[in-house]
């Protein structure tokens, strides 16, 4: 009587077989009953072997480029991704990490086998080997993948990330910085080649400026935007929540960080002194602000600007105290009578003596610090082009310059000099 020959299996094929049959046998049973202990031991053994089964699986879409084949798939990791009805994007991660150790990271390959590493940390281990730069010696690369496995026992994902970023610092400080020095140096190439300045008109009196800037120059800009912001104080903070309380004084309602940078920002862009900016059109780049002197006078009409745009008469006689700026004042009969003046801005000696003069803010009760405030004219350079001297001036920062220049408010002096707004009824 003869017998039917028994398939020979193979290693994975028996592994996945007993997998089942071990599931099958658990199926309908509950843990509940678990000691603490038990499930302690139970919680730690699944997460071993699910990483060792993750392994397995990588290994086995590493060798399957004929199941894709045969299927038409994409990769075989793109393949189980349909079959196993994950996202699309698990698919291509699969096929990445299955490559990578598939030949190119050995030690990585075998911890994993091993369960001494999760997938998460060599997801992590194998970007941080893959962004090394392409010039670094073999023996460099194994010495750093067997570094940041022995630490992975301590380290998770994150961590590993962290270090992986950095691992020429720790297997070869010597070569590490050169390396960086390269990386600067083709990144800010890159910067240079990709920045762009938008600009769109949105209406409303409002442009969008858009802006793609070398991390360096953001830097410059947001430094200059603190400090014009009038970083926070104990008095501005609001300990509940721990965000900046100036409220708004139209509405009432706390004004928003955001907010409070671009107020920064325009302020940057008032002050900017004429003689830093290259010339254009022959003359310093400067924004013209045109305005009758009648107007001017009676705080009525439209401004216009250089560039075509209308603004109001209160902005443009704010504006006269700035040096961004320069007012083009004409007769009845549109001739100019008055085009900005040398000494229309107090002088940087001027400027040092109001600030030892008066320390912050003039305005009652505000303590920004007189770096950050601006010169104002107490006799208006709009009204009789106004004297530009210490005893003409003031400091206020920015927030209150523009109430000194609001006709809704009214303002006095107290006996000390400090200056006091009311809001006009």
């Amino acid at each position: 009587m003869s017998q039917e020959p028994v398939p020979l299996l193979h290693p994975f094929e028996r592994c996945a077989s007993r997998i089942g049959a071990a599931l099958d046998e658990v199926a309908g049973s509950s843990p509940v009953y678990l000691s603490t202990e038990a499930k302690r031991e139970v919680l730690v053994g699944l997460s071993r072997d699910i990483a060792r089964l993750e392994a397995l699986r990588l290994a086995v879409v590493a060798a399957s480029g004929d199941v894709a084949e045969q299927d038409a798939a994409r990769s075989a990791g793109a393949w189980v991704a349909a079959q196993a009805r994950l996202e699309r994007p698990e698919g291509v991660r699969l096929q990445r990490l299955a490559e990578a150790l598939d030949g190119r990271y050995t030690v990585v390959a075998m911890a994993f086998s091993d369960g001494e590493l999760s997938r998460p940390q060599t997801e992590a281990i194998t970007a941080a080997l893959d962004a090394l730069p392409v010039d670094v010696e073999r023996e460099l690369r194994l010495e750093a993948e067997r570094h940041l496995v022995a630490r992975a026992a301590e380290f998770g994902p994150r961590e590993l990330r962290v270090l992986g970023g950095r691992i020429l610092d720790v297997v070869a400080p010597e070569v590490a910085e050169e390396h960086e020095r390269r990386a600067l140096v083709r990144e800010e190439q890159r910067a240079r080649r990709r920045m762009r300045v938008t600009t769109r008109e949105l209406g409303d009196g409002l442009t969008r400026i858009t802006a793609d800037l070398p991390t360096l120059h953001a830097d410059l800009l947001t430094t200059q935007l603190h400090a014009f912001a009038s970083p926070r104080r104990d008095h501005l903070v609001d300990d509940r929540d721990d965000v900046v309380a100036r409220r708004d004084p139209e509405s009432g309602e706390r004004i928003p960080y955001s907010r409070l940078l671009a107020q920064a920002f325009c302020s940057l862009l008032e002050r900017l002194p004429r003689n830093v900016v290259p010339d254009h059109g022959g003359d310093g780049a400067t924004l013209v602000v045109t305005i009758d002197e009648r107007k001017l006078a009676d705080d009525l009409g439209v401004a216009r600007l250089s560039t075509g745009h209308g603004i109001s008469v209160g902005e443009a006689r704010r504006l006269a105290c700035t040096a961004g700026i320069v007012p083009m004042v004409l007769s009845g009969g549109s001739q100019p009578l008055d085009v900005g003046r040398k000494k229309r801005f107090h002088t940087p000696a001027m400027r040092k003596a109001l600030a030892v003069r008066d320390r912050e803010c003039r305005a009652s009760g505000c303590e920004a610090p007189a770096a950050w405030c601006e010169a104002h004219h107490v006799i208006p350079w709009a009204e009789s082009r106004g004297p530009t001297s210490v005893e003409d001036g003031l400091l206020l920062c920015g927030f209150h310059h523009h109430r000194a220049h609001d006709h809704r408010y009214h303002v006095s002096r107290a006996a000390g000099g400090d200056v006091r707004f009311h809001r006009r009824t």
